[in-house]
C-alpha cells in the first residue's frame, strides 16, 4: 500500500525561503490561524509551519496541529495558486477540535486564492 505524503518539494525548507515570505506576505487570520501567502515562482504551492511553543505548550498539540495542517494542504494543494504558504497557531488552536481546525484551514486557503487570483 503507498502512503500519501506532502512531498519533499512541496515544503519550505530553510530560512531563506521563509523570510522571502515573511517580507511580503498576503495575511488571512482567524482564532486558530495564521497563513502568509506569497507567490513564487514555481509550478506548485509550497507549505511551511512556524508553530511555536507559546501558542501550543505540549509537544503532542504542536506535532497535532502539523499533522492536520500538512494533511489539509496535501488535499488542497491542487487548488491552491502556486504560492508559498506559512501558517502559524493562533491564540485557540491547540484547545479546537481536529473539524474546527480543517474548516478554519479551508476557509484560508479559499480566501488567499482569491487574493492571489486578484495579484
Amino acid at each position: 500500500m503507498r502512503r500519501a505524503r506532502l512531498q519533499k518539494r512541496a515544503r519550505l525548507l530553510n530560512a531563506s525561503e521563509f523570510n522571502r515570505v515573511f517580507d511580503e506576505a498576503v495575511r488571512s487570520s482567524d482564532q486558530y490561524f495564521t497563513v502568509l501567502a506569497r507567490l513564487n515562482n514555481i509550478d506548485s504551492p509550497r507549505l511551511g509551519l512556524a508553530i511555536s511553543k507559546k501558542r501550543a505548550r505540549l509537544a503532542v498539540t504542536r506535532n497535532r496541529l502539523k499533522r492536520i495542517i500538512r494533511e489539509n494542504f496535501r488535499l488542497n494543494q491542487h487548488e491552491l495558486c502556486t504560492a508559498d504558504y506559512i501558517v502559524l497557531a493562533g491564540p485557540k488552536g491547540g484547545s479546537a477540535s481536529n473539524s474546527q481546525l480543517s474548516r478554519s484551514l479551508e476557509k484560508h486557503w479559499q480566501k488567499l486564492k482569491k487574493l492571489c487570483a486578484e495579484s
